[in-house]
């Protein structure tokens, strides 16, 4: 896309500079217009596992390199991923580096903004819908709702050696948070549910599990905390998932019922509530 053929008020992809760029949760919809901008003008896009495909579809000129990066699967190393869009940088391309969600959100991209930022490569920074809010609202699970919370807390499943946060104040969080929510939490759900519980969490307070958020594959399972490793192991449910735990889970059987009433639904959302 030329300088004269862009929308009035959008930047110039420079070569030589990379773009740090939020995909959001699945559906190409949710794209910004700076992301959008960014696709059209890429001559790289460097993106990660959860970037549907249809997203990069959007960019059909460019060179799109694979670099995501998986629970328990074989995938490139941080540093080298970081390294890379430098050495990509610096032959003068126009590097998009696209990550599912926001990039700033358990997405790594702060650290890659450090690097380039270290080796002196110019770098804009894209937002993008998260899937702790964009995915649970295609889900019918807003994250806010004032007749029933004035806090919600996000959290990782894991931290960066794969096992359950050490870090995190679980009995804190427990007491101080009426919703939370969950990334990448499935592979230690059952360790997180007992840490709640154990600080207080009633067992029978609700919660979601959003697989594939905003995608055509996506199945929703609600249950309770007590019940939510037996659940999921009962639905099939893998990764990659958003867990919610709180009472705006409710609130699913009213905002979700009018499409699965009447099945015209067109993200294929499956109601799993009997699951287990």
């Amino acid at each position: 896309m030329s300088e004269s053929t862009l929308p009035a008020g959008l930047p110039v992809f420079q070569p030589g500079w990379v773009w740090l760029c939020g995909a959001g949760p699945g559906d190409p919809g949710l794209l910004t217009l700076h992301a959008l901008n960014g696709l059209r003008q890429a001559d790289v896009v460097v993106y990660d596992a959860l970037v549907d495909t249809t997203i990069l579809d959007l960019a059909p000129g460019a060179e799109h390199i694979y670099a995501g990066k998986r629970g328990g699967k074989p995938s490139a190393k941080q540093r080298d991923i970081s390294l890379r869009l430098v050495e990509l940088a610096r032959a003068g391309k126009r590097v998009l580096r696209l990550k599912g969600g926001d990039p700033f959100v358990f997405g790594r991209g702060g650290e890659e903004a450090q690097t380039l930022v270290a080796h002196r490569v110019p770098v804009r920074v894209i937002p993008g819908v998260t899937a702790g809010i964009g995915g649970l609202a295609y889900a019918g699970i807003p994250v806010t709702h004032r007749d029933v919370n004035q806090s919600v807390t996000f959290v990782t499943g894991h931290d960066q050696s794969g096992e359950a946060p050490s870090a995190l104040d679980w009995d804190a969080i427990a007491r101080g948070s009426q919703v939370i929510v969950i990334y990448m939490g499935m592979k230690h759900v059952g360790r997180i549910a007992a840490s709640l519980i154990g600080a207080g969490r009633s067992g029978d307070e609700p919660c979601a599990v959003v697989c594939e958020a905003a995608t055509p594959r996506q199945r929703v399972l609600e249950t309770t905390l007590a019940r939510l490793e037996a659940d999921i192991d009962a639905a099939g449910l893998e990764p990659p998932a958003i867990l919610c735990v709180g009472r705006t889970v409710l609130l699913r059987q009213v905002l979700a019922e009018p499409w699965e009433a009447a099945d015209a639904d067109p993200l294929g959302t499956r109601r799993l509530s009997d699951a287990g």
